[in-house]
């Protein structure tokens, strides 16, 4: 069992600090063997969406796995077409038939997509049922949450956004904080988009600690304060993400790894996207 840390969302709802993510994880025993390889080596968040159209197969897992629902945080999501046909309610039902599971412990807002705050109405009648723990927004810019904020009974609990070395998202994350919200990163290492991994100088910081770039790059997002949700297909990758709380990154160390940065995303951009 992996030592796990956690972060207390504005609700009082606990949320593990790592967790692993099934964006692209094909349906069926990929992602079943996923869930429960990570459930084994002691994660308990498992973050999904409908989109993803693997929630059956995580729902799977889950069973497989042996450890009881309570113990595991659980998030899904609402798609973009949801959105804009309305169907925040129907849609949320339809997830957690597809899981197999009374509720969930997070329900986010996919995209910004255009219906969004009709939406927020029929997440807060969803949190008021008891049946998602906590809701919360993904892919939603400083703007997307100022307005939220101005029109809302219940804050959101997290905001999920892609944040890594190679895009920080720094602005955004403190501005999330301030306002009491916590943040989640997607494509926390880097994504598809560059060789992240590869860089020397993370090899080199996590020289010092007996560590892969990788891990480094974990443990680089706890220390901001932030739930990181690395997502991978391979047992030994898998229990490697989460072996990330016997050591802590130096000042130094963590100055070196913000300077990457290039301000450039892997991602959509919230404010331009197609789908």
């Amino acid at each position: 069992m992996a030592i796990q840390s956690t972060i207390t969302l504005n609700n009082g709802t606990v949320i593990p600090q790592v967790g692993l993510g099934v964006f692209q994880t094909p349906d069926g025993e990929t992602t079943v063997n996923a869930v429960t390889a990570a459930l084994e080596a002691g994660y308990r968040h498992i973050d999904t969406a409908m989109i993803y159209g693997n929630e059956a197969s995580v729902g799977e897992g889950l069973r497989r796995s042996g450890v009881p629902r309570d113990d595991v945080f659980v998030t899904t999501k609402l798609w973009n077409d949801d959105i804009r046909a309305r169907r925040g309610r129907d849609a949320f039902e339809e997830s957690l038939d597809r899981l197999g599971l009374d509720y969930v412990n997070l329900y986010l807002i996919h995209w910004p997509a255009d219906g969004w705050s009709q939406a927020w109405d029929d997440l807060q009648a969803i949190y008021a049922t008891g049946r998602a723990k906590a809701i919360g927004v993904s892919n939603f810019e400083r703007h997307h949450l100022e307005e939220l904020l101005a029109h809302t009974d219940v804050k959101p609990a997290v905001d999920q956004i892609e944040s890594s070395p190679q895009f920080a998202n720094q602005q955004l994350i403190d501005f999330a904080h301030a306002q009491g919200i916590d943040v989640e990163a997607w494509s926390p290492l880097g994504g598809t988009g560059g060789n992240l991994l590869a860089d020397p100088q993370l090899a080199e910081i996590g020289d010092k600690y007996g560590k892969s770039a990788a891990q480094v790059v974990i443990r680089w997002h706890i220390q901001r304060g932030v739930v990181v949700l690395p997502k991978s297909t391979h047992t030994e990758r898998i229990r490697q993400n989460i072996d990330v709380f016997d050591f802590n990154l130096t000042d130094a160390d963590m100055a070196a790894i913000d300077a990457i940065d290039t301000g450039k995303r892997n991602g959509a951009d919230p404010d331009h996207f197609d789908f």
